[in-house]
């Protein structure tokens, strides 16, 4: 069963046809990015000095379209400032955009509490 999955972006919203297994994986995936970005700001304000780097998360699905999320770690303070970059695509359109990662985060929550 596909329901819609809304992101919040800057400018406006975009949406598309998600499943509550995908949704809980992109959750994973989500959750994943937050501990890295929580490690890194441990190490710098624990007095390592530079963190160390980490590879580029992504998360990909394929449905009714193809929805990719990126995130490069290395470039964000803290998990509150970072952003990631949604695209969102089929073989007619193809949208991309940076998103705030908190928000997406809350739209996932917002989607899986549909089925709880």
């Amino acid at each position: 069963m596909a329901a819609q999955l809304v992101f919040n972006l800057a400018g406006g919203s975009v949406s598309c046809g998600f499943t509550p297994t995908a949704a809980t994986e992109l959750k994973a995936k989500l959750n994943e990015i937050v501990q890295v970005l929580k490690a890194k700001t441990a190490e710098i304000s624990g007095g390592g000095g530079k963190p160390k780097q980490s590879k580029p998360i992504e998360y990909q699905y394929t449905g009714d379209v193809f929805l990719e999320i990126f995130c490069n770690p290395n470039i964000w303070a803290n998990p509150f400032v970072a952003k990631v970059l949604i695209t969102l695509r089929d073989d007619r359109i193809r949208v991309s955009s940076e998103a705030e990662l908190t928000r997406i985060i809350e739209d996932v929550d917002r989607f899986m509490e549909q089925f709880s």
